[in-house]
C-alpha cells in the first residue's frame, strides 16, 4: 500500500482519536486541494499490509473515545484490493475503521461493507461544474450516494463551500439530498480555507474563495428545512 503520510488526529477524521493514513494518488485534481503533495501516486513509500496491521495493533491503547484507524487522501479507494484486505484484517482484530473518500470508486459499496465509519465528499451537484473544478464527473458519486442511502447505513457527507464555485445553491443541494433516505446520514459543511495554498507547485487557481457567515447559514437553514441532519467536527 502506497502511503505518503500518517499520524494521529482527534475527531476530524472520524470519531475519537485515530491513526490516520494518507494514501498516495488521487483521480481528482480539485483546484482547492489542501494536500496537493499526495495527488501523484509516486508520493510516499510502499508498506506491506502486515506492516500497517502491526502498527495499528500496537496503537490500540491510543484509540480512545471510540477511535481507530482512518484511510484518507489522496484517494484511498484507488488502492481497493489492498484497502479491502487491510479493512478485513482490522475488523478481525476489532479495530474501528474509517474511510474518507471522494465517492468516485465503482467499488465503494464493496469497500463500505468492511468500513465502520464512512465519510464521503460531495463537491458539486452539477455534473458539468463538478468536472470543471475537479476534472472528474459526479455521476458515480451520485450513484454511490443513492445506493448507500438505500442501505440505511451510517454515512457522513462533507460539502466544501467555496465562493464562485458551489456556494450559491443551498436549496438545490438540500432538494437533491431530501429525495433520498437520509435517516442515518449526517451532513457537514466545510468552509473554504487556504491551508494548502503554499504547497502548490503550479498556479493556485481559486480566487476569492472564502464564504461569508450568511452563506454558511443559508446552507444550514436550507438543510434543516428539509429535515437533514447537520454535524460539525
Amino acid at each position: 500500500m502506497r502511503i505518503y503520510g500518517k499520524g494521529f488526529n482527534f475527531s476530524q477524521d472520524g470519531p475519537g482519536n485515530r491513526l490516520v493514513y494518507h494514501l498516495a494518488g488521487c483521480n481528482m485534481k480539485c483546484i482547492w486541494c489542501s494536500n496537493p503533495e499526495g495527488l501523484d501516486f509516486s508520493a510516499g513509500k510502499d508498506y506491506s499490509i502486515e506492516e500497517i496491521l502491526n502498527e495499528c495493533k500496537s496503537s490500540r491503547m491510543l484509540f480512545f473515545s471510540g477511535g481507530g484507524v482512518t484511510f484518507t487522501c489522496g484517494e484511498a479507494t484507488m488502492q481497493p484490493d489492498e484497502l479491502i484486505e487491510l479493512l478485513k484484517a482490522l475488523k478481525l482484530e476489532g479495530i474501528n475503521t474509517c474511510i474518507e473518500t471522494n465517492g468516485t470508486s465503482n467499488r465503494l459499496l464493496e469497500i463500505a461493507e468492511y468500513t465502520d465509519y464512512l465519510i464521503m465528499d460531495f463537491k458539486h451537484f452539477d455534473n458539468k461544474k463538478h468536472k470543471e473544478f475537479t476534472r472528474v464527473e459526479n455521476k458515480q458519486v451520485k450513484a454511490n450516494f443513492e445506493e448507500l442511502s438505500k442501505t440505511g447505513r451510517q454515512l457522513h457527507i462533507r460539502i466544501p463551500l467555496i465562493n464562485q464555485i458551489n456556494a450559491e445553491y443551498p436549496e438545490k443541494y438540500a432538494e437533491y439530498f431530501s429525495l433520498h433516505n437520509t435517516d442515518n446520514i449526517a451532513f457537514e459543511f466545510l468552509s473554504y480555507h487556504e491551508y494548502g495554498k503554499e504547497k502548490w507547485k503550479e498556479e493556485y487557481k481559486v480566487k476569492n474563495g472564502f464564504i461569508t457567515k450568511e452563506i454558511l447559514k443559508s446552507f444550514e437553514d436550507a438543510f434543516i428545512s428539509k429535515g437533514l441532519k447537520l454535524i460539525k467536527t
